[in-house]
């Protein structure tokens, strides 16, 4: 069985919409594009260097067609993108001449792939598809980077739907700018207060 780990750079209120850049994605009207360009150091930096090293990777639509339009051009600096396997939840997407893409259609594809062999699997950006993995119990690790802002509107990472879960954390450190990078593994589920493993 794979392992899922879901990256994503959040700010205090939760939002993960466009943190790359101003053109990312505008969608809902999003001004605020390309949030974390202030935030980095040399910290900040080693930790994404890990990160970015080769994973299979799921991808929701939008997601996939933001990645496909950059990182084919840019292997240099994510090779592990170019190279990994990338599973798109996509219903209306069905192709790409993006090397190693392979396209799912519903949640039993997903939890087909998270039961086969092979790599442990990340997620990128993809707020919707992430909220269907929450509300079905497919997460098995959160690394969460935590931006000392708020911005007030935006796609958020957890909405409505996510399951009760507690999650242990196992990693936590703080950047020079005061961002807070924190993994958190999945352990047991919320009843009345308590943790049941």
């Amino acid at each position: 069985m794979r392992k899922i780990t879901v990256l994503s750079m959040i700010t205090l209120d939760g939002v993960m919409q466009a943190p790359g850049g101003p053109g990312e994605d505008t969608s809902g009207g999003f001004k605020y594009g390309g949030w974390t360009a202030s935030y980095g150091d040399e910290l900040f930096g080693k930790i994404m260097e890990e990160e970015l090293k080769p994973a299979d990777y799921i991808l929701g639509r939008k997601t996939f067609e933001i990645f496909s339009a950059y990182w084919p051009q840019h292997a240099d600096f994510w090779p592990g993108i170019n190279d990994g396997a990338k599973y798109v939840l996509s219903q209306t997407v069905e192709k790409s001449d993006w090397k190693n893409t392979f396209f799912l259609k519903d949640l039993a594809d997903i939890e087909k792939l998270k039961n086969s062999d092979g790599a442990d699997i990340q997620v990128w950006g993809s707020s919707k598809l992430i909220q269907l993995l929450l509300k079905h119990d497919l997460v098995d690790e959160l690394r969460l980077k935590i931006y000392p802002l708020i911005l007030g509107e935006g796609k958020k990472l957890f909405e409505n739907g996510a399951i009760p879960a507690a999650f242990t954390l196992t990693e936590s450190q703080v950047t020079t700018k005061g961002v807070i990078i924190a993994s958190y593994k999945r352990a047991g589920e919320v009843i009345t207060g308590d943790v049941v493993a």
